[in-house]
């Protein structure tokens, strides 16, 4: 829940900045519902892409307040949030709730970043890949296999905090969520985006982006900053050399 007009600058800059032959990492601005087709507009037609950060499962109806993937569609977005660790929290959604976001985003022609994480608690209890096993498990249900799925893995004790997974600790997540979208998907689960979402910036960017299996960032903080975006955007760009 960041941003107003004024901030479309920060929109402005980070396009300018994307390689504009699109051989460099794909880059997208999840912005609030007000700014979508105005932050679509101040990308300037160039390679960067916008999202919206959640929507409803439902085309429409009586449901005040929410936002549907069509009309995101419609305001510009190329991608949609669902089942942020913030949305799960703080909204009450649930695997099954996330699951029928994900169907509906691609039913409306978007791409869903579908989220997924542990608590320190759960991290602590030696519970972390039974939680992502049962949250993938059950956000990805009834899912077909479709190329446009992403998946970001969020700790949440590294969200916010200042604090960052170890790279073991991320390779391991990393590579246990690759072995369920295969056994979810088939071979199709090899090709399935996976991204780092926890604390991303750009000092930590060199060591993250190269772990195995880690596709690209989930960045929350560092993307209000031009500079700070782009400069993970560049590291990424120089590892897909």
């Amino acid at each position: 829940m960041n941003g107003l007009r004024a901030e479309l600058q920060v929109v402005r800059d980070i396009s300018a900045g994307i390689d504009p032959s699109e051989r460099g990492p794909e880059a997208v601005l999840c912005v609030p519902a007000t700014l979508l087709s105005e932050a679509r507009r101040a990308a300037d037609a160039g390679p960067l892409k916008t999202g919206g950060q959640t929507c409803h499962a439902l085309d429409k109806g009586a449901y005040t307040g929410d936002i549907s993937a069509a009309m995101l569609h419609e305001a510009g977005a190329a991608y949609v949030i669902v089942g942020h660790s913030e949305r799960r929290t703080a909204h009450g959604e649930t695997d099954a709730i996330v699951a029928g976001q994900a169907a509906a985003a691609l039913s409306a022609g978007l791409k869903p970043i579908i989220c997924v994480g542990e608590t320190l608690d759960q991290r602590n209890s030696g519970e972390t890949l039974s939680v992502i096993e049962g949250q993938i498990g059950g956000s990805l249900a009834g899912l077909p296999s479709d190329p446009r799925v992403v998946v970001a893995y969020e700790p949440l004790w590294a969200i916010g905090t200042g604090r960052v997974a170890a790279p073991g600790q991320i390779s391991e997540v990393h590579d246990f969520v690759r072995q369920r979208l295969i056994a979810r998907f088939g071979t199709a689960g090899e090709n399935v985006r996976i991204l780092y979402g926890g604390s991303l910036n750009p000092g930590n960017a060199p060591e993250i982006l190269p772990i195995s299996n880690v596709d690209g960032g989930l960045i929350g903080g560092a993307s209000l900053k031009a500079a700070d975006f782009l400069a993970i955007y560049r590291t990424a760009a120089l590892l897909s050399e």
